[in-house]
């Protein structure tokens, strides 16, 4: 079993989401009281959400950076960027270490792919929803990708960070984003993607009435195929 390096904290409210998913699906596979070998190198999140809000990438770069190093050092044959949004860094993550990143918009792309959906929405931060580190790539693996209007981009985003990396989860919040669900499927989407790691503890399938994708349940369960695999 490869050992799984999580960068995490990003924020910690859904590293737990990582944490339990990955140990659950490795005992699944391998029966009786088995875990996933596991690192965490979990980031204080206010150091890291003061730098995205400054555009400060190149410091947000070096600090997660040199947690990826610090973790291959640790013995980790895998690592993850525990975020969507933080991901626009995975590729400076990779070229400074030796083993594999596993890069979550490419879990979420496989997803859609395999599905057979052509018309996604997406949900996250404005760097997410917005920049085309993320889109670009999920649209690489042949779908569209529809991001709500602007206002409801913004009400995403305030929840996010206002609430979800919190700890705090309002019904009247709930009700506002599956109602963005609703207009994005209006708009043509067979699917959404919770390109924020803290939506799933909001959102669920539930409360949509189109598929919805977890990133943060997806992208863990890639992680342990990943240390299981042969």
């Amino acid at each position: 079993m490869r050992t799984i390096g999580l960068i995490g904290g990003l924020s910690w409210e859904s590293t737990v989401i990582y944490y339990q998913i990955i140990n659950q699906r490795v005992r699944e596979r391998l029966g009786g009281s088995h875990s996933a070998n596991s690192l965490v190198w979990s980031v204080d999140y206010t150091t890291v959400e003061d730098l995205i809000f400054a555009d400060r990438w190149e410091e947000v770069s070096t600090l997660l950076t040199g947690a990826g190093r610090k973790l291959e050092d640790l013995g980790a044959g895998l690592l993850l960027i525990c975020s969507n949004t933080f991901s626009r860094v995975s590729d400076d993550v990779e070229r400074a270490v030796s083993v594999p990143v596993l890069h979550i918009a490419d879990v979420l792309g496989a997803e859609v792919r395999a599905r057979g959906m052509r018309k996604v929405g997406l949900l996250g931060t404005h760097v997410t929803m917005e920049q085309p580190f993320y889109r670009d790539r999920l649209a690489a693996h042949g779908f569209d990708v529809l991001v709500p209007r602007r206002e409801q981009r913004e009400l995403v985003h305030r929840v996010i960070f206002d609430e979800l990396v919190r700890g705090v989860l309002r019904e009247s919040s709930r009700d506002a984003y599956a109602q963005i669900i609703d207009d994005l499927a209006d708009d043509g989407a067979e699917g959404v993607i919770l390109g924020c790691t803290e939506i799933e503890l909001l959102i669920s399938e539930k409360d949509s009435a189109i598929p919805v994708l977890p990133s943060a349940r997806l992208h863990a369960e890639a992680a342990a195929g990943f240390a299981l695999a042969d």
